[in-house]
């Protein structure tokens, strides 16, 4: 277990990791090339032409064969709604339906990656092409027997691509029925559970197997133009691909009352770290030239009875929030896991597992330095004095309270670093420094952050990766960081300006209009007026 739960573990019931929502896209492979589409007809369909009306045909048959199951198997078509959430308006028919049966076809139109024909007039051989266009498509909700609750998405239109979402708690429920484990489940979570390890025994259990066949199963089932025949020796069957995937860590704290003081710690330093006036706290850097993607970390009110902590990576996030009454939920999601190492068909679902875990023990991890960060005694003066190299070059000690010192250290301890690895560039440092500054790069160039950098190395918190350009906090160089920024910008600086210039109207606030951190802030400086008059020093009025 990392850092973050082993401090917190006295106030935790229970804790368990699973896949949430995996959303995964089917695509029948050999019918991705144009080529192998003519191929195909020519071979298993007597060579015949494929054309505009011939395509037409095809999702007509399609269209057709949906209408006739929708009356055989008593699931209804109807619109997808446009304001009611799909999941919660599918409910009351996925309730009342038996193990593998569709419940419910919802008719919507969304884009599609599809076959057209162009040209072909006059007995010319048409020019087939794969474009992207809004078509009307079919969702089929159902129950299967060994998933629970899921959706496939078929499109009518040759070569018929599909889209299925699975969720492994419901999965993990059925799972848990066959054992006899008592739990208690609210909607995508556990509350209850009294085997909870071997809850997580089965979480760790799921096979790239399992998601296969279940796709196999209802993918061939809803594919009724291909034979038997052509399924096994043309290769006309789906292969699948991760879309988007996402991990959750829950925690179930005993109490509400534990969890609410965690959160609201939490969120007081998320908003103070990095930039403490705005919501946007933490913001991102190039990780390459190409990079385009969203890379910060921002505090986000989504009706949830907390704001939800969302840090932006890539093509994915990592969010936290608490959800029924108790539960800490932190939860990586991504809709490209090439961006953490790994490739997209579904195979390669034990890297995928422990890579996403990594990134939930690191933002704890990170997270619990923001929360609970200390020095021993007598260390933090040996920061402070000069550092003598081997060489006999002598370098400056770390000061509490310079600027230029705390901007590094601002640039030092974004998400960001974390999200790229941990290791950064002097450039990638540069432009947050300067801002944190608030000057040009006239007043503060390059060469004076590469300066302020070689303090940190000195003290070894820092390192240079070998034959790179790239650097690396050390040792514990993310918490000391984190200490020098939480001592200046939460004690010193505050404590400062209500010692020496001082709003005279707050004094005059009852203490129940006052928030808990300015009545612990003013006590203090209460008492410390006190001491400076008992020994004779005056603070200005």
């Amino acid at each position: 277990m990392n850092a973050f739960y082993e401090h917190h573990k006295s106030s935790i019931k229970f804790g368990y990791r699973c896949f949430d929502r995996i959303l995964l896209n089917g695509l029948i492979q050999p019918f991705q090339q144009p080529e192998r589409v003519l191929g195909f007809f020519n071979t298993y369909r007597e060579g015949k032409r494929v054309t505009r009306h011939t395509l037409t045909e095809i999702a007509d048959q399609f269209h057709h064969w949906v209408t006739n199951r929708s009356e055989k198997w008593g699931a209804p078509i109807v619109e997808a709604p446009r304001q009611e959430r799909r999941d919660d308006f599918v409910l009351p028919y996925l309730q009342k339906t038996e193990a593998d049966h569709v419940a419910v076809i919802l008719k919507a139109r969304e884009p599609a990656r599809i076959l057209v024909a162009i040209g072909g007039k006059q007995n010319q051989c048409p020019h087939l092409e794969l474009k992207q266009r809004w078509v009307n498509q079919y969702n089929f909700y159902l129950n299967d027997q060994h998933w629970g609750p899921m959706f496939v998405r078929m499109c009518p239109y040759f070569p018929f691509s599909a889209r299925m979402c699975l969720n492994q708690h419901h999965w993990l429920a059925l799972r848990m029925q066959q054992e006899a484990i008592v739990y208690r489940q609210c909607k995508n979570a556990f509350l209850q559970c009294s085997d909870p390890k071997r809850l997580q025994e089965l979480a760790d259990s799921l096979t790239a197997q399992d998601l296969l066949r279940c796709g196999q199963k209802w993918l061939t089932a809803l594919t009724p133009f291909f034979t038997p025949q052509e399924r096994r020796q043309a290769g006309c069957q789906h292969r699948l691909f991760f879309s988007q995937v996402e991990l959750c860590d829950n925690l179930i704290f005993f109490r509400r009352a534990a969890v609410d003081q965690f959160t609201e710690r939490l969120l007081d330093m998320n908003r103070t770290i990095g930039q403490p006036k705005k919501i946007t706290l933490i913001f991102g850097r190039k990780v390459t030239r190409q990079y385009k993607g969203k890379l910060q970390t921002e505090l986000e009110d989504l009706d949830l009875p907390n704001p939800v902590i969302r840090s932006h990576y890539a093509h994915g996030f990592t969010k936290q929030y608490v959800r029924d009454d108790r539960l800490l939920r932190t939860e990586p999601a991504t809709n490209d896991v090439t961006d953490y190492g790994v490739n997209k068909n579904v195979e390669n679902l034990p890297q995928l597992r422990p890579r996403m875990s990594e990134i939930i023990d690191h933002y704890h991890d990170a997270q619990q330095d923001i929360l609970e960060t200390f020095v021993d005694r007598g260390q933090l003066q040996k920061l402070a004095q000069p550092t003598t190299l081997p060489t006999g070059k002598r370098i400056p000690g770390l000061k509490l309270d310079h600027p230029r010192q705390l901007a590094v250290m601002h640039a030092l301890v974004r998400f960001a670093n974390i999200a790229a690895g941990s290791t950064f560039t002097t450039a990638d440092l540069y432009l947050p420094a300067l801002d944190a500054l608030g000057l040009p790069q006239s007043q503060y160039p390059l060469a004076s952050l590469r300066y302020d950098l070689s303090k940190l190395r000195a003290k070894g918190l820092l390192e240079k990766l070998p034959h790179s350009r790239r650097y690396r906090l050390v040792n514990k160089g993310y918490s000391i960081c984190v200490l020098f920024l939480k001592l200046f910008e939460r004690i010193y600086a505050p404590l400062t300006a209500g010692l020496l210039q001082p709003f005279p109207g707050d004094r005059h606030l009852a203490q129940d209009k006052r928030c808990q951190l300015d009545r612990l802030y003013q006590r203090l400086t209460d008492d410390l007026g006190a001491l400076f008059s008992a020994v004779g020093l005056k603070t200005a009025a």
